[in-house]
């Protein structure tokens, strides 16, 4: 059953899907609401746990005005996921040979394509495509160039990678013993630039108007100051690279998996949106920005993906356009550890048991993304079923994680 529960304590009420909140998210939240660029309301997902900046699973819609802190670091991060023509009883009895192969020819981490290999590419033209616009922000803001080393080449070389952290690539099996790829990667290194650059500004930009905060990490910029343009601009951009990223993470994954399966056609593709991201949209009769950090827009008839850990099930999901939540609805299954204290309750062990009958990685490497330190996702999936209904659940076999 939905849990809906109200926090009156702002200037704008706080709608919280879940009885299972931290303080210290309920505190970021209370923040979030005393801001007065807040429209309506502030909408809590029910993966909803602390976060640097602002609080992770919150759907935050601003009138004329932007919170870079809100948006993140991984400026698009997101989910991708599809479907292929093949059956369980296809996939070959051990999938190590499959891992290696997606390992070898996907860059994970800190890792990137090699400059020597990207140089006169197919993936160097695609990364052109978007040059002239980064040029453009870069030019109004060389700052960015500065923050990230050998800045000229990395980005396109970081085209095609998953990253580290939470970022994963996964086979799946759902209901019907059909086979799906799914993976979560965003905008890499300069998505983090971009995002660190303007939350700095934002927050130099409200010093310098003496604008009083709840957080200093609630800075933000108004339509009409010198930054919001320029911001708009690079997030725009940054959140196309992050969907594009996806799209060659899937091409890359599919080329490396061909030849250890039969052959198989891609059947169809559920989503590739983003979950760290802003857009304009129309709520409770204004457009607004809106910011959803760690949630996934489930608009009436909308098809999103939501992930539980390495080592549970996963749903894809169609949306029910549920107006209070601002057509929203949760993004994962959500912390419930930090990543230091699940380093120091957990071992790897804990990993080899909890991860049981997955092909992954179960050293000590990961433990902090160990399943035991997320919530459970069905309980999380329990609470917002008036956001979304379940389309496919999915539970992984193969996990490549960064």
């Amino acid at each position: 059953m939905p849990v809906q529960m109200t926090l009156n304590k702002g200037t704008v009420p706080v709608r919280i899907w879940t009885d299972d909140i931290a303080h210290d998210a309920l505190q970021q939240l209370q923040n979030l609401s005393r801001l007065p660029i807040i429209h309506h309301h502030v909408a809590a997902m029910p993966d909803v746990h602390y976060g640097t900046g602002a609080t992770v699973g919150a759907v935050i819609p601003t009138r004329s005005a932007i919170i870079p802190a809100a948006v993140g670091v991984d400026i698009g991060c997101g989910m991708n996921a599809v479907r292929l023509s093949l059956k369980a009883h296809e996939l070959p009895d051990t999938l190590a040979r499959v891992r290696s192969a997606i390992e070898k020819a996907v860059p994970v981490g800190f890792e990137q394509h090699a400059r020597t290999k990207v140089k006169g590419s197919a993936h160097a033209r695609r990364a052109r495509k978007m040059n002239d616009r980064l040029d453009a922000i870069v030019t109004r803001h060389p700052g960015i160039m500065k923050m990230q080393r050998r800045f000229n080449d990395t980005w396109m070389c970081q085209l095609g990678t998953l990253g580290g952290g939470n970022h994963f690539i996964e086979l799946c099996i759902d209901e019907s013993d059909g086979v799906w790829i799914m993976l979560h990667s965003g905008s890499r290194g300069i998505g983090n630039v971009i995002g660190r650059y303007f939350i700095a500004a934002a927050q130099k930009d409200m010093r310098r108007h003496q604008v009083h905060l709840p957080d200093r990490d609630l800075a933000y910029f108004s339509e009409g100051s010198d930054l919001f343009d320029d911001y708009v601009d690079a997030v725009d951009w940054a959140q196309d690279y992050a969907m594009d990223n996806r799209r060659m993470l899937l091409e890359l994954v599919v080329e490396a998996i061909r030849p250890f399966l039969p052959r198989f056609s891609l059947e169809a593709e559920a989503i590739n949106c983003h979950h760290n991201y802003v857009a304009r949209e129309h709520h409770f009769g204004a457009d607004v920005y809106v910011t959803r950090k760690g949630a996934i827009r489930a608009g009436l008839g909308e098809m999103g993906i939501i992930p539980g850990s390495m080592g549970t099930r996963s749903y894809i999901v169609r949306g029910l356009g549920n107006a209070e939540s601002l057509c929203s609805c949760s993004h994962g299954a959500g912390r419930r550890m930090s990543r230091g204290h699940a380093k120091r309750h957990f071992s790897a062990r804990d990993i080899e048991a909890q991860t049981a009958g997955v092909e992954c990685r179960k050293d000590r490497g990961i433990i902090d993304e160990i399943p035991g330190a997320y919530k459970d996702v069905d309980q999380v999936m329990a609470h917002q079923t008036d956001l979304v209904e379940v389309v496919h659940t999915l539970k992984q076999v193969l996990c490549v994680k960064g």
